[in-house]
């Protein structure tokens, strides 16, 4: 059994399904409403759940309705949940879902993170073959750095830049700003950068200069909408290379990480044919 973890946030997200998103001023009928855990580090932790047939989550819960239902959620979803509290309301979002299957997200509130003094089992992850790391203090990455594989995302950079940790793996957005990484904004370069362009697909380089592609995934069936979909990548590519932990060049460049790419693609395009973020099922290899 593939033992992975993830280390990070969770949002309480209400979706509102529309024809499309309202210009200034406009008036827009919502078709559907509903709501779920979400945030990257709730998805993360519900697909690697689903992937790996359970999961560790270590995050921090508002002191609030929210909070509980958050916590309720995933752990209905097979997450096991280990939450330091917060006397403060839960972060919260509201998102757009629209005919074009885009995501549209308003957030309310600052990130709610685990830090590495909250009394949480950051032992579990120096057993942990595949840890993804999307909030915390310095010291919470650090614990997250004992695991096997060490996967990260760029909007838990003051982590990242205070502790100087060597990650494995930095996965991010192409087409989002929050996720650009400066070059040399970091004081210690990951060993692979992953960088995702939707419908094109990706791109990975290596700390030694060696870099590559992939294509896009077949999607399986029509887009629903895009909320989790990179996420679920992260997630399904941390699963991936956790798998794979026991050869030494998982992440040199070569067949095994083209492959672990390449599933983390197919979960990604099944996720976009989901109704919100956990309505597709994911596939199995």
């Amino acid at each position: 059994m593939v033992r992975v973890a993830v280390v990070g946030h969770v949002e309480w997200v209400e979706f509102a399904r529309v024809e499309r998103v309202p210009r200034p001023g406009e008036i827009v009928h919502a078709r559907e409403t509903f709501e779920e855990a979400g945030g990257g580090g709730g998805v993360a932790a519900v697909q690697l759940a689903r992937l790996a047939g359970a999961v560790d989550f270590l995050t921090a819960l508002g002191a609030d309705a929210a909070g509980r239902r958050a916590r309720e959620a995933l752990c209905a979803r097979g997450v096991s949940v280990h939450a330091a509290p917060r006397e403060r309301r839960q972060r919260r979002a509201f998102t757009l879902l629209d005919d074009a299957g885009e995501r549209t997200i308003t957030v309310l509130g600052e990130r709610i993170v685990p830090h590495g003094d909250d009394e949480l089992p950051w032992e579990r992850l120096r057993r942990a073959d595949g840890v993804y790391f999307t909030g915390g203090d310095p010291a919470a990455l650090r614990a997250a750095r004992e695991a096997a594989v060490l996967v990260a995302t760029p909007r838990a950079r003051e982590a990242i830049v205070a502790t100087g940790v060597k990650l494995d793996v930095l996965v991010h957005s192409g087409s989002d700003a929050g996720e650009r990484i400066a070059p040399g904004e970091l004081p210690v370069a990951p060993r692979l950068s992953v960088t995702t362009l939707g419908e094109r697909g990706g791109r990975w380089r290596t700390e030694g200069g060696d870099e590559g592609a992939w294509a896009p995934a077949p999607l399986p069936g029509p887009v629903a909408d895009a909320y989790g979909a990179g996420d679920t990548f992260a997630a399904a590519l941390t699963f991936a290379l956790a798998s794979g932990r026991e050869s030494e060049n998982a992440l040199a460049p070569g067949r095994r990480l083209e492959d672990a790419l390449a599933f983390a693609a197919r979960c990604s395009a099944a996720c976009l044919t989901g109704h919100g973020p956990y309505g597709a099922e994911l596939p199995a290899s």
